[in-house]
């Protein structure tokens, strides 16, 4: 009898987290049907190497729980942030004993401030769980859908026991970014995504991207490593994202200073993203400081949380002489506020040099905000005639399309945001389910057992 599992090991363990994957997983898994093509479907997580079938994604609504979730995601963070100075620190210097001290000196220092901490806010969340989920038997035939990020997680073992076990795998692909585009991130994260793929590459049976062009860069690599034999055992699919801010609220407050923003009449452009290289912040300020010298009064406001390799963009914008006057910059937005600003901007501008999907176009788009995307396939893949596109090598492209749109008000795409369509979570999360309970039912008998028994 096949199940599918789908694993939300790390959003159940850090369920304020709102970033990219993370509001992919809760939004899925909370809209996760029962069955699928007559497969029963059910969220599970991994804990210390035992599997449980989740009851409730998010803690129990208790003020004492929740504070103490909260706390714990903040400090999860600074010992993010610790780690990332650290790295800073440690690409600055060659001396292996300067090195070495940094290390021993960072690894004290985490287990004093964050190591203990985490280790007694995580007993305490232990008496929630019986109430959040339950120990689930798995059997034969059964589907482990690997949603979640989980090369941050330390369940490889248990996995590959789970398949020994006639458990297929399922690994679902975001992106391949840190293995295509590798100076984008930090070291360590190529490393651990790297060691990761590694792992997919030998023990998955099956890939569900989130889009037709990462599904093909994913058969394109498993090719280049394994083959074009091996990689015809496997199968490959996709399924697209939904769009709507599960935790938008409509009785929660809108950031007054992002509500003063959209007050006045001027056009103002949005840029939602978490602040890293790959999202090519730089060519933003760029193409907006020649649209502004050619007379535009547009305003760019930047949306996103602080990430890595990012100090000197920051410092660009905190001295930029339009700064809070054409030049607006929110890191710790709430949906509401996101919400707000999505409702009321002019378009979307959204210059990445490399996405696996693109989320804040569809949260756009599907809110009938125009967009422009950087000329890339990911984005032709989910915006077609109904956005507009500029070249990344030229930053005057971009500035062209402000400028047009700001003297004729229309938006200079071909078709009208109006007219485009998109699924919801909803349909997200059946389409996931169902191509996915397709692909296993379809797979030779022959192949799903031959699987089952790698080493």
């Amino acid at each position: 009898m096949t199940r599918l599992l789908v694993e939300c090991t790390h959003v159940f363990k850090h369920p304020k987290i709102n970033s990219g994957i993370q509001r992919v997983v809760r939004n899925v898994v909370n809209q996760l049907p029962a069955s699928a093509s007559g497969v029963e479907c059910m969220p599970v997580v991994v804990l210390k190497g035992k599997l449980y079938r989740v009851l409730r994604l998010a803690p129990l609504d208790s003020p004492l729980f929740n504070a103490i979730v909260e706390f714990g995601g903040r400090l999860e963070r600074l010992a993010h942030r610790f780690w990332q100075l650290h790295q800073r620190l440690d690409n600055r210097y060659r001396s292996k004993l300067v090195r070495r001290v940094l290390y021993v000196g960072y690894r004290l220092g985490a287990f004093a401030a964050f190591g203990l901490p985490l280790r007694l806010i995580e007993r305490i969340n232990q008496y929630q769980l019986p109430q959040r989920c339950t120990p689930l038997q798995h059997q034969p035939g059964d589907q482990l859908v690997l949603l979640d990020s989980s090369w941050h997680s330390d369940f490889f073992a248990h996995a590959e026991q789970l398949k020994r076990d006639g458990v297929g795998i399922v690994a679902v692909i975001y992106d391949l970014i840190p293995l295509t585009h590798p100076h984008f991130y930090d070291t360590r994260l190529v490393e651990v995504f790297s060691e990761w793929f590694d792992w997919i590459t030998r023990t998955a049976d099956g890939y569900m991207a989130i889009s037709a062009t990462v599904r093909d860069q994913v058969r394109d690599e498993l090719q280049r490593r394994i083959g074009a034999a091996t990689t015809e055992q496997r199968w490959f699919d996709f399924f697209h994202l939904g769009s709507e801010l599960d935790l938008h609220n409509a009785d929660a407050t809108v950031e007054p200073r992002l509500q003063r923003l959209f007050a006045t009449p001027e056009p103002v452009l949005l840029m939602v993203s978490t602040i890293e290289p790959r999202k090519n912040h730089p060519y933003l300020l760029d193409a907006f400081e020649r649209a502004w010298a050619a007379g535009s009064t547009a305003r760019l406001c930047i949306a996103g949380r602080i990430g890595w390799k990012c100090d000197a963009l920051l410092a660009r914008v905190r001295n930029h002489p339009e700064l809070n006057r054409r030049l607006f910059m929110f890191n710790d937005l709430s949906d509401t506020s996101l919400e707000h600003a999505y409702a009321h901007a002019s378009a979307l501008v959204f210059p990445s040099f490399v996405e696996g999907f693109g989320l804040p176009l569809v949260e756009a788009m599907q809110r009938g905000l125009p967009a422009m995307g950087s000329d890339i396939a990911v984005f032709r893949e989910i915006g077609g005639e109904f956005m507009a596109y500029f070249d990344l090598n030229d930053a005057q492209s971009l500035a062209d399309l402000i400028n047009a749109f700001e003297r004729s008000g229309q938006f200079p795409a071909a078709r009208d945001v109006t007219e485009w369509r998109w699924i919801g979570w909803r349909e997200a999360s059946v389409q996931l389910t169902e191509r996915t309970a397709r692909n296993v039912l379809e797979a030779p008998a022959t192949q799903a057992k031959q699987h089952a028994h790698c080493p």
